[in-house]
This record gives C-alpha cells, sequence and structure tokens, in this order.
C-alpha cells in the first residue's frame, strides 16, 4: 500500500489542531452554558430595570453568594451579577448583557480562580483580565475597576504558586492604569504564617462565610461610593 507524505502530515497537523481546540475548550469551558443565568438577569432587568451609573459586582460564586451586598455598602445603588463556576473569559463573552444594561460608574470584579483550577494559566488569566478592561473601557471610558485578589484556599492550594503569580501580573496592570484598583484580600484572610484561617470559609474551604464577608466589606467599603 503506497503512502502519501504530505497527505499524513496534513492530517497529524488537523488532529492535533483539533485536539489542542478540544483541549482549550475544555479548560475555559462552554460559554453557552451560562445561557439561562444570562436570561434570568435580563429577566431581573426588565421587571426592575438598573438604573445607570451604579456600582456593578460582576464575578463567579463569590460575588453570587454576597447576599448581604445592600446592607454592606448602605446607599450605594448596587446591582450583583455573579454567576457561580464562572471564568474571567465568561464575563468578556458576555459583556453586553452582563455589564451595559447597568453602564456602570464602578465594577467590583472577582474572578479567576476557576480558571486557574481548571487549567488555565497565570498569565493567560491576566491577558483575560486586560482584554475585559479594554472591552469596558471601550464602552465605559471613566468607569473604574476594583480587581479583588485571587484567594489562597484550602481546597486549591495546589494551585497556590500559580494564583499568587497570576495576582501579581493583575496587581502589576492595575498599578498602571489610575481607573483600576487591586485589592489585597489575602494579606487579611490569612494567617500571619500564610495559611487558611478556616473561621472565614464555609464547609467546602472554597467560599466564604459571613465572617469572611465581613473582612471583604470592611477593605472594600471606602473604595465603594
Amino acid at each position: 500500500m503506497k503512502t502519501h507524505p504530505q497527505k499524513t502530515l496534513l492530517l497529524a497537523a488537523l488532529f492535533f489542531a483539533l485536539t489542542l481546540a478540544h483541549a482549550t475548550l475544555f479548560a475555559a469551558g462552554d460559554p453557552a452554558r451560562w445561557e439561562k443565568a444570562m436570561a434570568a438577569f435580563e429577566e431581573q432587568d426588565r421587571t426592575n430595570p438598573p438604573k445607570p451609573n451604579g456600582v456593578l459586582f460582576l464575578g463567579s460564586s463569590s460575588i453570587r453568594l454576597w447576599k448581604t451586598l445592600a446592607e454592606d455598602f448602605p446607599g450605594v445603588p448596587l446591582l450583583n451579577r455573579g454567576f457561580g463556576g464562572s471564568q474571567i473569559s465568561d464575563s468578556i463573552y458576555y459583556f453586553d448583557r452582563l455589564v451595559m444594561p447597568s453602564r456602570p460608574r464602578l465594577v467590583v470584579f472577582f474572578a479567576g480562580g476557576n480558571d486557574i483550577s481548571s487549567g488555565v494559566t497565570a498569565e493567560q488569566v491576566a491577558a483575560d483580565f486586560r482584554e475585559l478592561c479594554a472591552k469596558l473601557h471601550q464602552a465605559l471610558p471613566e468607569t473604574r475597576v476594583i480587581f479583588i485578589s485571587l484567594p489562597f484556599v484550602e481546597s486549591r492550594w495546589k494551585h497556590r504558586a500559580e494564583t499568587a503569580l497570576a495576582n501579581t501580573y493583575i496587581s502589576a496592570f492595575c498599578h498602571s492604569d489610575p481607573r483600576l484598583t487591586y485589592v489585597d484580600m489575602n494579606s487579611a484572610i490569612l494567617s500571619p504564617d500564610g495559611t487558611v484561617r478556616p473561621e472565614y470559609y464555609r464547609k467546602d474551604k472554597l467560599h466564604m462565610n459571613e465572617a469572611g464577608y465581613a473582612v471583604w466589606t470592611k477593605l472594600l467599603r471606602p473604595l465603594v461610593k
């Protein structure tokens, strides 16, 4: 049987490309899985239209589970658009549906931990955050962004080094633009020796309890105006 080297190489290259694409999709996740969540947000917007120029809390489950936002930041027009398990790329993909209805003056953003735990590199996490900010400032040039640092949690302790690297990249980026603020929560949440303080977390050792959110509130309140 006669073989065709060029055809064999082409097929091998195609197989490699498909494998890489599948791996990338697996790491990033399919954003279509959030369609129901987006539809629910849009229904909320129809029922209770958001006021423009407020404060948007955006990101993954730690934002979604923050049920005391209105009490923690009294007098501030707030909107919670947290969707649990999401990655930064999901907020980019659904930007027009998540951000533009409220046209906020301030975005408080927390995401990236799910990215790293699924295999996304620190460099890519930082690049995704830069892309999100670029998209935001193209549409709303004056809007400020607060990035809540990625946490070192017991359930994801093996990702601590990559998490620290992502925080370093994002902190440097935030310091390059006066519209961006990086808030280091780890120094307030961790013990002096760098270990996790379990009293701030739920039993899943991932999500914060009321005491943990109280720490976030204390650090964010002077900035959320």
